[in-house]
């Protein structure tokens, strides 16, 4: 297999603050790449294997990324989204769906910010870097609901959510559910390791094998209040505009995800093909920088497939700056400014969707009849990006945008799956 240094095209820019919080970027963004190296000498095997990503985990632990967004004082990184996302990004060029499974813990853990009391997020965010947890679940409005009963201190938390990202691996679950007095949909953390509680992983899935997908069920699971953030409803008024931008929060993890996938596949088809290509000479032309010449059709679909995904991170890298401005402004953020930003990373995520997509499919044509071979895993990518796309539509994204851009239309609280 051919050795390749991971680390895609940075997203957005360093944080501000001087020297020292550049350098915090950078040398996070090192941490991440030697991960994604240490990854990717194994990344076919492993992922053809389809085992329990446990030892992958280990190592974002052993690395202090699952810590990385947690505040400083918590006994965190305390690094900001900026940071967050290039780190995403960069795991996932090496291997998709550990990419995945850190994309989804950071927006699981940082939940508490956006649905909790600050004191309440505190605590959590304290408990949740002294045990080093990793985050599963999820939050889709689709599931089933899972139901949530009062009782004289706490709750009892029942039903089935058919699909939940790394709960095979994942200390704490973070789940809707939806109180069977009121129907108030509310983001509940759940301890795993509770009696009640049974984890299946998704083990015919064909792309993301080792994001930890799977079911969950919940028998009577006992729930302390304490764990019981607030609320999810989509109701007008109900939400703050700050816990709003859980949305364009969550789309650009997934917009992360897609160019991450791109940037690997592209990268390790241009390193092939350098090796198995480069020697073709064509008459009349000179040397080539870096090596011999390629064919015409292999530099035009190169040229094509790199518009394409350079395009997709400049739009993404807009959304993150508005994000993290608006995470900023924390409660002072308004509605119109909250549907400005989850306008903005939902045509983000749209066109990372889009160019993972075009190139996981184009890049195979690039590399011709050797992409078939299984031992490069040139497949892998394809099949990360087309199950994500699967459970993560654009067409719902393009309305939400065509609707803002004609009619002003504020877009619906509705965080992914």
């Amino acid at each position: 297999m051919l050795r390749i240094r991971y680390g895609g095209p940075a997203v957005g820019v360093c944080p501000a603050g001087g020297d020292e919080a550049e350098s915090g970027h950078d040398r996070r963004l090192h941490t991440a790449r030697e991960v994604a190296d240490d990854l990717a000498t194994d990344a076919v095997d492993r992922e053809q294997a389809g085992k329990v990503p446990l030892d992958e985990v280990s190592r974002l632990r052993e690395a202090g990324l699952l810590t990385l967004l947690t505040p400083a004082e918590h006994g965190g990184g305390g690094a900001d989204w900026r940071t967050a996302y290039a780190v995403v990004r960069t795991v996932a060029a090496a291997d998709g769906a550990i990419g995945r499974l850190l994309g989804c813990h950071y927006f699981l853990s940082f939940g508490a910010r956006f649905f909790a009391a600050p004191a309440l997020a505190a605590r959590v965010e304290r408990e949740s870097a002294a045990g080093q947890w990793c985050w599963g679940g999820g939050y889709a409005a689709d599931e089933p609901p899972l139901r949530l009963t009062p009782t004289g201190d706490g709750y009892l938390l029942d039903g089935r959510q058919d699909y939940a990202c790394g709960v095979a691996v994942a200390d704490r679950l973070a789940v809707r559910a939806a109180r069977s007095d009121t129907g108030e949909p509310l983001a509940v953390l759940v301890d795993p390791a509770r009696p009640g509680v049974t984890c299946v992983s998704d083990g015919d899935v064909f792309g993301q094998r080792l994001a930890a997908g799977g079911s969950v069920e919940f028998d009577s699971v006992p729930v302390p209040a304490g764990d019981v953030f607030g609320s999810l409803s989509s109701d007008e008024g109900v939400l703050s505009p700050f816990a709003g931008l859980a949305v364009p929060t969550a789309r650009l993890v997934s917009a992360q995800f897609c160019l991450g996938i791109a940037d690997g596949l592209l990268c390790e088809a241009r390193e092939y093909s350098r090796a198995t290509h480069g020697s073709r000479q064509l008459p009349g032309q000179g040397p080539w920088p870096g090596g011999p010449p390629q064919d015409p059709y292999t530099l035009t679909a190169f040229g094509e497939l790199a518009v394409a995904a350079h395009a997709a991170s400049a739009l993404a890298d807009q959304a993150v700056e508005f994000l993290v401005s608006g995470l900023a402004r924390g409660e002072d953020v308004g509605d119109d400014e909250c549907a400005e930003i989850t306008v903005l990373a939902g045509a983000a995520e749209a066109a990372a969707a889009r160019a993972a997509q075009e190139i996981t499919t184009h890049a195979l044509d690039v590399i011709g009849a050797g992409a078939a071979s299984a031992r490069h895993g040139f497949d892998r990518f394809w099949r990360n990006a087309r199950t994500h796309t699967l459970r993560e539509p654009v067409a719902p994204r393009l309305r939400e945008v065509g609707d803002y851009w004609l009619g002003g239309a504020h877009p619906p609280f509705v965080l992914p799956a």
